[in-house]
């Protein structure tokens, strides 16, 4: 036997388990259809929505992440009383800065809500007639420096009355600072962050950090206070797997304070319309308090045996190559890379993308082909976008127990199929 016929032999034996699970799932679901059932019927297929497996990540157009059971239940619990929502969020930034160690918090209405928050916070403080004069900024400071640059969300700190001045450098962060100065944004880390703060604080000048897709793990929550990081926020309906319209802000007290005075539920102010509502708020702190208590190593082991079994079944079909990348970097979590010889079999990453997302049930994965709902001058700055044109990316945060069962069985059919016909 060839040595790549014996490879390719090796490769089926060790998906041959994983086949005959999916063999037995066929027949669960040929079983449920005789008795007149439909696994496909729900409250979305009857409005003529299809709902997808989620392969390529928490995007907010792809309905972001699955809230937690505990989140479910916090808002079903929540949502049975009515509350004094002030009261609420000043109990909640309370509980937030014991779990974080920071001063204060609050949720808001998404990351960019918190962004939107932050910004009209350090212009305006919480001056009653400010909070009514915002977003317009005459007579106020209202530069925000943008470090490193400008992204697909700073409309939200120019919707509080923002302007902002992009600073590619610290150099430059440093020579634009001055009196109209009210804040600076940025997504840095590490010695980035850690050398920008020493800038800001020696110019007095609140900083806000931007950790939207931060969680898993929470560590953040806690080592941005330890850092004294003025401001700092986390999408709650990301990979925190809360309520899909929700966001944390932590920081200084003051700041927080200004911040609830120029939001919702604030008759006037400027951030009124991002309305975030007891439910998400109850829902957003009980996954933080899930994600205190969680043990995330047991999580990724998790999330890279699930890819495993899509790697064992892809690779049954020779030709097929399949790496798992175990990045050290926390904030990546685990994917596969799936590539194959485009030329020869005739056969895009693109075309095998369509031909996922039109079957059924429609699945989802993560390609450069596949643009993300981004203005085109924003989405080459993109991270979590695949660096080559030749990869296809799933993700294993977004999946449920099985998905990877029925993606690798989808692709095993389809590149199987698309080998044939390439070798004649």
């Amino acid at each position: 036997m060839a040595t790549s016929d014996r490879r390719s032999f090796l490769k089926l034996l060790a998906a041959m388990p994983l086949l005959g699970l999916i063999a037995f799932d066929d027949l669960k679901q040929k079983a449920w259809a005789a008795a007149g059932k439909s696994a496909s019927d729900s409250i979305y297929t009857r409005l003529g929505v299809r709902p997808l497996i989620n392969g390529r990540g928490v995007w907010t157009y792809l309905s972001g992440t699955l809230e937690l059971p505990e989140v479910r239940e916090a808002k079903h619990q929540a949502a049975m009383h009515y509350v004094d929502i002030f009261e609420l969020q000043t109990a909640v930034g309370k509980r937030l800065a014991e779990l974080s160690g920071a001063e204060s918090g609050m949720i808001t209405s998404g990351a960019a809500g918190a962004m939107a928050a932050a910004t009209a916070a350090c212009i305006g403080g919480s001056d009653p007639a400010i909070v009514w004069q915002l977003p317009d900024i005459t007579g106020l400071k209202h530069e925000v420096i943008m470090f490193p640059g400008r992204n697909a969300f700073d409309s939200a700190i120019r919707l509080a009355g923002g302007k902002l001045v992009v600073t590619p450098t610290l150099q430059d962060v440093d020579r634009s600072i001055n009196d109209n100065t009210a804040m600076i944004y940025t997504t840095r880390t590490g010695e980035q962050l850690e050398k920008l703060l020493v800038i800001a604080k020696n110019a007095k000048v609140p900083v806000l950090l931007d950790q939207a897709a931060g969680i898993p793990p929470i560590d953040g929550i806690r080592e941005y206070a330890k850092m004294g990081v003025d401001l700092y926020t986390f999408s709650g309906g990301k990979g925190l797997r809360g309520p899909q319209c929700s966001g944390l802000l932590f920081g200084r007290k003051d700041l927080i304070d200004a911040a609830v005075a120029n939001y919702s539920p604030w008759e006037g102010s400027v951030c009124r319309p991002m309305k975030v509502g007891k439910e998400e708020i109850m829902g957003c702190l009980a996954a933080v308090e899930w994600w205190i208590k969680a043990d995330f190593n047991k999580l990724r082991k998790e999330w890279s045996a699930s890819l495993d079994r899509i790697k064992k079944l892809v690779e049954s079909v020779p030709g097929v190559r399949a790496e798992i990348s175990e990045r050290q970097d926390p904030y990546r979590p685990p994917q596969i890379a799936l590539s194959w010889d485009e030329k020869a079999w005739g056969f895009t990453i693109a075309d095998c993308d369509r031909r996922l997302r039109e079957g059924n049930p429609r699945i989802e994965v993560l390609t450069l082909s596949n643009n993300p709902p981004l203005v085109p001058a924003v989405r080459e700055q993109d991270a979590k976008l695949p660096a080559r044109a030749d990869e296809m990316h799933i993700v294993a945060v977004t999946l449920r127990p099985g998905d990877e069962l029925i993606i690798g069985k989808r692709l095993r059919e389809i590149l199987g199929a698309v080998r044939k016909v390439a070798r004649g």
